[in-house]
């Protein structure tokens, strides 16, 4: 009973601080230092105390296991908490072949700032939309493209630092 307690416990520990790697990671990308720097302090305080337990005991062969399982479980589970959280902001463009006047209309009644530029695509006229949002209203505005212009090419980046400009309000987008 104790040793399956033991390899719980490791496995827990490793849940915890391979998902704060994951976000760690993230929020790393993203810029944002202090807070990278306050997970990682956590993170590898648990991991200290897991491999303590593990490496006291390398002979138990349950540890061992619960240690790798409570690493890939806390790989998916990084990547759904990240996926939950939602953080920091995208730059969109949406390129259609005509002109669309009321997804424009539309993106931005929905409180979302569009920049349109004409361009020149392979086979002509293009119609290119910009716009910079936080991640977590990136499918309302998804929604609103498949809507008003269901062929339109759209690709995704992320907005490391933004200066000026308009932002969409989280709370009007809902």
């Amino acid at each position: 009973m104790e040793t399956m307690l033991g390899a719980l416990v490791i496995f827990g520990l490793r849940i915890c601080d391979v998902s704060l790697g994951t976000i760690r990671m993230m929020v790393s990308i993203q810029g944002r230092r202090y807070l990278a720097a306050a997970i990682a302090f956590v993170e590898v305080s648990i991991f200290v105390v897991a491999i303590g337990k593990v490496v006291g005991q390398l002979d138990n062969w349950v540890n061992v296991v619960a240690y790798s399982g409570g690493f890939s479980c806390g790989t998916m589970l990084g990547i759904v908490l990240e996926a939950k959280l939602a953080l920091g902001n995208r730059i969109v463009r949406v390129i259609t072949h005509r002109q669309n006047d009321r997804l424009v209309d539309a993106l931005r009644g929905a409180g979302f700032g569009v920049t349109r530029v004409v361009g020149e695509g392979k086979d002509g006229t293009v119609y290119m939309l910009f716009s910079v949002l936080p991640r977590k209203t990136m499918e309302r505005y998804f929604e609103i493209v498949r809507e008003l212009a269901p062929k339109a090419f759209i690709s995704v980046e992320e907005a490391r630092e933004i200066l000026h400009g308009h932002l969409p309000v989280v709370s009007k987008l809902k």
